[in-house]
């Protein structure tokens, strides 16, 4: 079984965390925004598709590290 590096790891925890992050400070209520895998694993996935696919600017495993099984 292949599994993370820690470092790619911390790359998935940074990228998560920044998008709660971004959810939090863009939400016009005053209420905190609960943590929810499946709505920051869309964003992300939206994301990815800008930075690797439309703008070019990285790889996929780079932006989001992940195994292949």
């Amino acid at each position: 079984m292949i599994e993370l590096t820690k470092e790619q790891i911390k790359r998935q925890d940074f990228v998560d965390i920044a998008i709660y992050d971004l959810l939090q400070n863009v939400s016009p209520s005053w209420r905190q925004v609960e943590w929810n895998i499946e709505m920051i694993a869309d964003l992300r996935e939206r994301i990815r598709y800008w930075f690797v696919e439309y703008l070019n600017l990285t790889d996929e495993m780079t932006f989001y590290p992940y195994t292949r099984e």
